[in-house]
């Protein structure tokens, strides 16, 4: 119901978003490729989390089989490159059978077009998969609801408790428009096993042992309902409107990405310094930050440019804590410019980023 799949669809909770993509690849290929696949053709935006790549190569896909089609200005992916790439492999000969849709980047928090997506996939018969394993969970809310429109239509979806329903690492989570393909992917009869017809979650998914993923995610819906956790999604989407007006006002930073859910990556601009330079100057910028142990940033590379990312999505970070973190960033940009203007020398970078 979360993103209005049908009654026909089912699911199973996963250690998290990369065994999710992975089980998702898997039960594609099943459905839509012959046992031999080795023309089979994976599409997804070059701001995909890299699992996707990882769960092809688990797969058995050659390297080559996935095709990363360019984002556009807002780092989505872009449908016409799409589009064209669909149709260069068909006239290579090759099948197309699988489009990856993003809903929150890890880079930069951009949500694919999925409705185009969508569209696509209709229109060319191909298995459509988003990897909503940050930005799922903000359905719940009327705004999370909005921004991820088109994402009822795919045939799965991987989602992460344990982003955004706060929970412990290992709680993640794959859901399918029809159960019956998970169990042909992945069913395996054994005179040791339950007999055809009893629910076993390793018909779902390469595992047999697992751990009780259930009981943490039932768990604090059960003594809190679902309001609770809509209304702390919808406040950290509040959040990061919050600090992108902030820091929108800081002299020479420029938000790159603005936020779509609770995600902004921006950095320092001045003129007259560009490429490694300026990559230098935001790294030090973010080691700064590091340093002072009031906040945590991270940072990222795209495009041949270092961002920093503000993500907000921890049930204990209000509005005081943001605007802590958007003052330090004020401070600290001013006054590594002042000593950039002045010539001194440059501090050191934090080992993470050296």
């Amino acid at each position: 119901a979360l993103v209005g799949l049908p009654a026909t669809g089912g699911g199973v909770l996963t250690s998290g978003g990369s065994m999710a993509n992975l089980i998702a690849v898997v039960a594609a290929r099943r459905a839509c490729l012959p046992e031999r696949f080795f023309d089979g053709v994976i599409y997804a935006s070059d701001q995909a989390h890299h699992s996707v790549q990882k769960a092809a190569l688990v797969a058995g896909f050659a390297p080559g089989q996935v095709r990363l089609v360019p984002s556009d200005a807002r780092f989505r992916l872009d449908v016409r490159a799409l589009v064209e790439a669909i149709a260069a492999d068909r006239a290579a000969g090759r099948q197309p059978f699988l489009v990856v849709g993003s809903a929150g980047t890890t880079n930069t928090g951009a949500i694919d077009p999925l409705p185009a997506l969508a569209d696509v996939c209709e229109r060319e018969g191909l298995w459509f998969h988003v990897d909503a394993a940050y930005g799922g969970f903000f359905a719940l809310t009327a705004r999370g609801r909005a921004a991820l429109a088109g994402i009822e239509r795919a045939r799965s979806v991987t989602l992460d408790p344990h982003k955004g329903l706060f929970l412990p690492y290992g709680t993640g989570c794959l859901v399918v428009r029809s159960a019956e393909e998970l169990r042909a992917a992945f069913r395996i009869e054994a005179a040791y096993m339950p007999p055809e017809g009893a629910y076993d979650a390793a018909d779902l998914s390469p595992e047999l042992s697992r751990e009780a993923r259930g009981l943490r995610a039932w768990l604090p819906l059960k003594m809190h309902g679902a309001g609770v956790f809509r209304a702390q999604l919808d406040e950290k989407l509040d959040l990061a409107q919050r600090a992108a007006a902030r820091l929108a006002s800081v002299p020479h930073l420029v938000i790159e990405a603005p936020p779509e859910l609770s995600l902004l990556a921006f950095r320092l601009r001045p003129p007259g310094l560009a490429g490694p330079d300026l990559d230098r100057l935001n790294q030090r910028l973010l080691s700064a930050l590091n340093a002072s142990q009031r906040v945590f940033l991270s940072g990222t590379t795209t495009r041949g440019a270092f961002l920093l990312r503000l993500c907000i999505l921890s049930f204990r970070t209000h509005a005081d804590r943001i605007d802590e973190a958007c003052d330090l960033v004020a401070r600290h940009a001013a006054e590594l410019l002042a000593g950039a203007a002045e010539g001194a020398p440059p501090g050191p970078l934090a080992p993470d980023i050296v």
